[in-house]
């Protein structure tokens, strides 16, 4: 690592102190590779764990329970120990072409000129206003990462009987963080015929007597200065659930803000960067880990994810990953929603070795993968919406010249 006035250069530069960037660099440590730093916006590394007051966190990462805060103070330590440099209260700023950053800190701005980047910013939940959610403004709305926060980080407490919109993995978060701070749901409301979580989440509300409502949609907020309550539409039906508060939660996307204002290339399917199997972006000095890929996985997940990644870009330092030449792209058709990675190169092992699929809806029927000349790869199938589906690539028989795979379902 060199510094020369306000010029830093560095093998590896990681955006994001979260599981994934912090399980990366650990890995890139173990590798010999010796300059890494990462750059964390917040004034503490760790990502959203530490807002997670919580368990379960690090069963298959160190073997036992633990809280979002110890978990993510475990993998801040193990990053440090490793030898990587945690520059906190650092926001990249710019994003240029062959590992080129502009990056802002309490002292000024910076520039960093890296060999490679990896980009690790996470996921943010939809908010209200992203959601299309007509009503008053009052005070009492959050998402679940706001409400985390301002429970376990700044001790306050916004409401006392909130409804929970969503029932994904982070709405049973929010029941657990709002009880913590003395705050009793009055419902949980999912506009499908059964949560989205994993069985047996349900039981965390059955256990603390938050009842779900299925088939119901939120509609519109009332209160004037605080919330009052919500009007929801129940099986077509519309009624109103009184309450203080409302938390939106899930509706995840990637954290691309920055990404977007770069040259890197988007995946309008899931969201977040398009890369190869090898975590590569489309300019090949960047690699992408963790969720700023696809909404959502768990933190593990991401952990796992990250130690891949390090590992992918260990290789590519050493001149050990093939070209990015020639690509098969991949291309989903509805009710798929996403495939990560969108870009395959054929004849190589490796980097991701499976595909990672989600769905819109719940389906039944056959997947099918065709490429230029025809089917390729059938399965019949029954997934719902937020499970991942994966598909080994070992298991597709690419042919020479293939320029598209299609993913579609036959129901």
């Amino acid at each position: 690592m060199t510094m020369s006035d306000n010029h830093l250069q560095v093998d590896v530069a990681i955006i994001g102190a979260g599981p994934a960037g912090l399980a990366a660099a650990t890995e890139l440590r173990k590798r010999g590779i010796k300059s890494i730093i990462i750059l964390e916006r917040e004034s503490e590394a760790g990502g959203i764990p530490r807002h997670c007051g919580h368990p379960p966190f690090g069963m298959r990462e160190f073997y036992r329970v633990l809280t979002g805060p110890k978990y993510a103070a475990r993998l801040v330590e193990q990053a440090t120990n490793a030898g990587a440099k945690i520059l906190t209260r650092h926001s990249v700023t710019c994003i240029l072409p062959h590992g080129e950053l502009e990056v802002a800190t309490p002292n000024g701005m910076i520039n960093i000129a890296a060999k490679r980047v990896l980009i690790a910013t996470g996921v943010r939940e939809k908010p209200r206003s992203a959601r299309l959610v007509t009503g008053t403004r009052p005070q009492g709305i959050t998402t679940t990462g706001a409400l985390q926060s301002m429970i376990y980080l700044k001790g306050l407490i916004p409401f006392k009987r909130p409804v929970i919109v969503g029932t994904e993995l982070v709405s049973f978060s929010a029941i657990m963080t709002a009880f913590k701070g003395g705050i009793k749901p009055v419902a949980m409301i999912e506009k499908n015929n059964r949560i989205t979580a994993r069985h047996p989440c349900e039981l965390i509300a059955s256990f603390k007597h938050v009842p779900i409502y299925f088939n119901t949609e939120l509609e519109t907020i009332v209160g004037t200065s605080k919330v009052e309550g919500v009007n929801v539409t129940h099986n077509g039906e519309s009624r109103m659930i009184d309450c203080d508060g409302v938390i939106f939660t899930g509706n995840f996307t990637p954290e691309v803000s920055l990404a977007r204002l770069s040259h890197l290339k988007i995946d309008p399917a899931s969201g977040g960067l398009e890369i190869d199997q090898f975590a590569r972006c489309s300019d090949p000095a960047y690699f992408a880990a963790g969720n700023i890929l696809r909404p959502v996985e768990t933190a593990g997940w991401s952990y796992r994810e990250g130690r891949t990644v390090g590992a992918l870009i260990a290789d590519d330092l050493e001149n050990n990953l093939p070209t990015n030449e020639p690509e098969i792209f991949c291309k989903c058709e509805a009710p798929i929603k996403l495939v990560v990675p969108q870009r395959i190169i054929p004849g190589q092992s490796g980097g991701f070795n499976k595909l990672q699929l989600r769905v819109t809806r719940a389906v039944k029927g056959k997947m099918i993968i065709e490429d230029d000349h025809g089917i390729i790869w059938q399965k019949n199938m029954s997934v719902i919406p937020e499970r991942r589906i994966l598909i080994p690539l070992s298991s597709l028989d690419l042919k020479e010249g293939t320029k598209i795979l299609k993913f579609y379902f036959k129901e």
